[in-house]
């Protein structure tokens, strides 16, 4: 993992990547839905901090500021059995994982976040963040390039859900959603595409 400068030439880089994603139009957003490669389906009300999640043949209904108002469903059917919360645990895992591959370009200065701005091989900037704390994997850390606009085109990863360090993956395909919002809705990595299906971004 490269090495890197923090201070305020790199919070203003991260400022400019936040710009070029529209992400005063991403903090006012009330909803976002998506389908993470096509397997898992959410419905993410940001106001009330409540997401349905889907898949397989289960419905989460997780409420991120209080747990224990959350619920799952297996055809319909309620669970309220000793895997309730095991199962929960996994919904708000995969929520964790799935969304940070579509708002990770607004979560740059989240509680926990360190930027620091690296020299690049071809004499451009990146700006590297590490995530101490929140999440499911503190820890992870994460080198964005950028275009001319400073648009992102790819992140290297170091991430503990991965052996190897410094796998690049692309941000792609970006669109102009309802609320304003810029988001991608593509990913490459180690030539394997990774869809963001679906994806809305709308307010009430």
């Amino acid at each position: 993992m490269p090495s890197g400068t923090e201070g305020e030439e790199a919070d203003n880089f991260a400022l400019q990547i936040q710009k070029a994603v529209n992400h005063d139009k991403f903090i006012n957003t009330d909803y976002i839905q998506w389908s993470f490669r096509d397997k898992n389906h959410y419905i993410w009300n940001k106001k009330s901090g409540k997401v349905e999640v889907k898949w397989d043949t289960y419905q989460a209904n997780l409420d991120l500021q209080n747990s224990e108002n959350s619920s799952i469903t297996e055809d319909g059917k309620l669970i309220d059995s000793p895997e309730k919360d095991q199962l929960l645990n996994k919904a708000l895992a995969y929520f964790n994982n799935d969304s940070f591959w579509v708002v990770a370009p607004h979560k740059l200065f989240d509680n926990g976040v360190t930027r620091k701005l690296v020299d690049l091989e071809n004499g451009t900037k990146g700006l590297l963040v590490t995530y101490d704390s929140g999440g499911t994997t503190p820890g992870d850390s994460y080198l964005w390039k950028v275009n001319k606009n400073y648009l992102p085109t790819t992140y290297q990863m170091w991430v503990s859900l991965i052996p190897i360090g410094g796998i690049e993956a692309s941000w792609e395909n970006w669109k102009t959603t309802e609320s304003g919002a810029y988001l991608a809705q593509y990913h490459k990595a180690l030539g394997v595409g990774i869809p963001i299906s679906n994806l809305r971004a709308w307010n009430e």
